[in-house]
């Protein structure tokens, strides 16, 4: 009754596997390999997309060139506020000396405190 299949197939469920019915499974565990690369191939693909996305403005700034050291397009952040503290002693001196130049004012004003 158990009669082995002269195609060489598979064996069913009540079939003994001999030597030379064994499925090879080479084939299986290079498909399985070649899957996974795959896959971590397209997780690190949409893992640096993401990245760069997230992070396009320092990617940018890789590639561009910086620009010359002569011109600077935007103005040092100290050498600005030097400025403008140098203009602020500038018009407080201006204004100490325009109040020396005037004649002194007599001060007819005059504040008297009684004591009760």
């Amino acid at each position: 009754m158990a009669a082995v299949g002269a195609g060489g197939g598979a064996a069913g469920p009540g079939m003994v596997m001999s030597d030379s019915d064994a499925i090879d499974y080479s084939v299986h565990e290079a498909w399985n390999e070649a899957t996974n690369v795959y896959l971590l191939v397209v997780l690190a693909s949409l893992a640096l997309l993401v990245y760069a996305r997230r992070n396009k403005r320092k990617i940018m700034r890789i590639f561009t060139v910086p620009p010359t050291a002569e011109a600077p397009s935007e103005p040092n952040f100290y050498d600005s506020m030097k400025k403008i503290r140098l203009r602020q002693q500038l018009e407080m001196y201006s204004l100490a000396r325009k109040y020396d130049q005037q004649p002194p004012q007599k001060q007819t004003d005059s504040v008297q405190l009684l004591m009760e």
